[in-house]
């Protein structure tokens, strides 16, 4: 059961690799939920306003990032898990572990800076290519379906968007899974 469950999975994840069906799901997805997106408004890009060696930058990732401390994501959902995880900037290596099925992360789990690149970004800060890290950063599991989709976009984004203005971040980096 659990072999053909790991198929599934991998089978799933190859189609969703081809553009032409990742196009055709989130049409079907915003048709189903009603969550149309209006394409002729422009993307929401802020200006960059000072050099990058005087931002501060968070990272949020869709990888299923989480402290072994923190609840994991959701993987009994069909629908997803659409909450998030705290990640504090100071969080060693060995206190991370990832909770997602619908990726193959066997090189994340390996080297986490595949997917939340987080020793990187000190290393940028180290040669001060980028100014400061942000003292927390942010973790979604990635893969939220149906009706979460609105709590998605309604509430936890949201409130992720609240708490990156409250510390000053000038930049994130979006990482996928």
């Amino acid at each position: 059961m659990g072999e053909n469950h790991t198929l599934r999975e991998r089978i799933s994840n190859w189609l969703f690799a081809i553009p032409a069906v990742a196009e055709w799901w989130s049409q079907r997805t915003a048709k189903t939920t009603g969550q149309l997106v209006d394409v002729s408004d422009p993307t929401p890009f802020a200006p960059v306003t000072k050099p990058l060696a005087q931002m501060r930058m968070a990272l949020v990732t869709t990888g299923g990032f989480h402290r072994t401390d923190q609840t994991p994501f959701d993987m009994e959902n069909p629908l997803g898990d659409p909450t998030y995880r705290v990640i504090p900037d100071a969080t060693p290596r060995a206190e991370l572990t990832i909770t997602h099925k619908y990726y193959d992360h066997t090189d994340a789990d390996t080297d986490h800076n595949v997917v939340f690149p987080l020793e990187l970004l000190h290393e940028l800060v180290d040669k001060q290519v980028i100014g400061a890290t942000a003292p927390r950063h942010f973790a979604f599991m990635g893969h939220i379906d149906g009706e979460l989709i609105a709590t998605l976009n309604q509430e936890t984004a949201p409130a992720v968007a609240e708490m990156l203005k409250q510390d000053q971040i000038d930049a994130v980096l979006l990482t996928p899974a």
